[in-house]
């Protein structure tokens, strides 16, 4: 859209997203889709545990263990911020991660509360 003043001047405005107002005594009122699902406490930890390990496993030494469950910890992290929940198989995934990684996993406070999250969500 572009709209050209006496001068030759024009103004464009190209993607926007949100809301937005130009000019004087303009109010804008923006209303975000639908609200995030209500979180469940258990996931809620497993969320704060899986980003604490994500932390602490930043300064761990590079393994193909690690790199694996870095990545499932980020999937995890994902999965339970955009839909609140992380599935059974997500579950079961992290489970595996953090079992090939137990050597380093047993060593960190972080890990023993992921791998104690999962296993209240999963059963076990």
């Amino acid at each position: 859209m572009a709209t050209a003043d006496e001068r030759g001047n024009g103004i464009h405005i190209g993607s926007v997203r949100g809301a937005f107002a130009i000019g004087d005594h303009n109010t804008v009122t923006h209303h975000e889709g639908p609200a995030a699902p209500a979180a469940d406490p258990a996931q809620e930890e497993l969320l704060r545990a899986v980003r604490a390990l994500r932390d602490d496993l930043s300064r761990a030494v590079e393994s193909p263990q690690i790199t694996a469950l870095s990545g499932e910890l980020a999937e995890t992290e994902t999965e339970i911020a955009d839909h609140g929940a992380a599935g059974p198989g997500r579950l079961s995934r992290l489970r595996t991660a953090l079992a090939d990684a137990g050597a380093v996993v047993g060593l960190l406070a972080s890990g023993a509360a992921v791998s104690q999250a999962v296993a209240a969500l999963a059963g076990g």
